[in-house]
């Protein structure tokens, strides 16, 4: 039986902060503290997040993001922002907010492309040459 959800929400269930920044699929992890006298007691490690302004080339501004730091190196790794959501998978992402970036990335890529087609297309003007009747 399938969800009606997105498809990437199959792959794994991400906890509800991970969903409004690029969290990288990172999640929250639970263990035990072991001291030395061994007296376990539960706890959680939460993801390194990190708000940072992350420029965006296509869209031409910075953008408000919580972002981890694996994130982060990935990012740096791919060559900017824009090439990190272009080039992952909808299912790494983990984000509605990356895939609504992604979606608005694209977006902009198709305009930039239509612009600068009707810009380089050849204008043709209509001469008319003069008629030689003999």
């Amino acid at each position: 039986m399938l969800s009606a959800g997105p498809a990437y929400s199959l792959a794994r269930a991400t906890f509800k902060r991970a969903q409004r920044g690029l969290f990288g699929g990172k999640h929250i992890q639970f263990g035990n503290n072991n001291p030395f006298s061994k007296k376990k007691t539960r706890r959680n490690w939460l993801p390194n997040v990190q708000s940072k302004k992350l420029y965006s080339e296509t869209l031409d501004r910075f953008l408000d993001l919580k972002v981890t730091t694996s994130v982060l190196r990935t990012i740096d790794k791919k060559g900017g922002l824009d090439q990190y959501l272009l080039e992952t998978r909808d299912k790494n992402l983990c984000s509605d907010k990356a895939l609504e970036l992604k979606s608005v990335i694209l977006k902009q890529l198709k305009k930039n492309e239509k612009k600068v087609a009707a810009e380089s297309a050849p204008k043709q003007e209509t001469t008319t040459a003069p008629s030689s009747s003999a």
